[in-house]
């Protein structure tokens, strides 16, 4: 593996020589970049003897920069790993700064970047810090917790970089973790290949009047990342959008409707033949019985609206009852009591499986670009840690690919 090791200013810059060490006598490449702040604490020399390379610490460097020679640098590196990182550079990550070369090459790699924090205990403790590092988290970086004890301040408390061996293993574990999912993703990638899958996303609108509307929150961001991961998988996807504002590949085969009727006569045209139906849009329940051909004037109702409202067709419920059914996955959106109610949908609605998540105030879900949600079947339940609506999309299908079912689709 080549790892590039990033060294910021702090007293701990001196742990990272046997951090050096512990990759090299292990095999792996490593080459190190230090800021000026961490030259400040250690001389380059010690890591160049250790590591084989010449230390780089600097953005504009003659000899390198005629190739581009920082660019060359972050696509060379299967791995960074920032240790330490003080207070000041995981600020510069978190605003995307890009003013040294260790900053620079973490905006120019889309390699995984591990760091390990060490600085005063107040400062770990800051609301700005940790603010930082969340925002980081959510980014994608490995932030590793500093450790507690004794500073070199004198201060005790959390703000210490982990030792070097538990960096090192920490590092080996999240390598062999990726490679693990690299090949799971083959694995899913050989599954969905030319399956066929068709996937609802979004609200739908049922007219009232020709201005106004019933509808719902719903954004349609789950539906649409399901639909580009199983297009990205492989799989040959029809998707059904109610009204919302999101582009899609043009590798997908989109369907625009507005009401629940549209909706489910789009659905009658194409379930058929298809390996799995995903209804991830938020399909209203009712509509206007009598919607008005003409606006409703606000002076003739001074004592109120009063609507009636039918039932729509359950379209998810229509499918899971044909006998030509793909394999039917349905969505609980609900606001309390989230697993009964959906594990009580499922057995209603005769689906293979639902997917339950938390709707309402503070929640996950609706309008939002992160989601935490549970797939239940008759057998159990899987739950998934919060993570982004893309990434939920590829362990959903991961997840439903593991489920059993063996159709092979007969439509291209």
């Amino acid at each position: 593996m080549k790892i590039l090791l990033g060294i910021t200013g702090g007293i701990a810059a001196y742990k990272s020589l046997e951090l050096t060490r512990l990759f090299v006598k292990t095999g792996h490449q490593v080459q190190v970049v230090m800021t000026s702040g961490a030259k400040a604490f250690i001389q380059p020399l010690s890591f160049q003897a250790l590591s084989g390379n010449p230390v780089r610490d600097s953005l504009f460097d003659c000899h390198q920069e005629a190739g581009m020679g920082h660019i060359e640098l972050a696509r060379w590196a299967d791995q960074i790993v920032i240790a330490p990182a003080s207070a000041e550079t995981l600020a510069k990550l978190r605003m995307g700064r890009a003013d040294d070369l260790l900053t620079t090459l973490c905006l120019a790699t889309e390699k995984p970047i591990m760091v390990a924090p060490a600085m005063n205990r107040l400062m770990w403790s800051n609301k700005a810090t940790q603010e930082n590092v969340q925002i980081l988290k959510q980014r994608g970086f490995e932030v590793l917790d500093p450790e507690e004890g004794k500073q070199a301040c004198g201060e005790v408390g959390a703000g210490r970089m982990p030792e070097p061996q538990a960096i090192f293993e920490h590092t080996m574990n999240a390598q062999q973790q990726r490679q693990h999912l690299e090949q799971r993703l083959l694995d899913v990638r050989a599954f969905w290949q030319n399956r066929s899958i068709l996937i609802t996303a979004g609200p739908t609108i049922e007219d009232i009047d020709p201005v106004r509307f019933i509808g719902n929150r719903s954004s349609g961001k789950m539906g649409f990342a399901l639909a580009e991961a199983a297009q990205k998988l492989g799989a040959n996807v029809t998707l059904i959008a109610g009204p919302v504002q999101i582009s899609s590949p043009p590798t997908i085969k989109r369907i625009d409707v507005r009401s629940a009727d549209q909706m489910f006569h789009a659905v009658q045209q194409h379930y058929a033949g298809k390996d799995v139906f995903i209804s991830a849009a938020a399909v209203a329940d009712f509509k206007v019985a009598q919607k008005s051909v003409k606006k409703i004037k606000k002076q003739a109702q001074e004592e109120g609206l009063l609507l009636s409202l039918v039932k729509n067709v359950d379209i998810v419920a229509w499918v899971a009852e044909q006998e030509n059914k793909p394999f039917v996955v349905g969505f609980a959106a609900e606001t309390d009591h989230v697993l009964e109610y959906a594990k009580e949908k499922l057995k209603r609605k005769k689906l293979d499986a639902i997917i339950a998540n938390e709707v309402g105030e503070g929640a996950k879900g609706f309008e939002s670009n992160r989601n935490c949600v549970t797939l239940i079947t008759k057998d159990g339940l899987q739950a998934f840690e919060e993570a982004s609506k893309k990434q939920l999309g590829f362990q959903l299908l991961d997840a439903i690919s593991s489920l059993g079912f063996n159709k092979t689709s007969v439509c291209n």
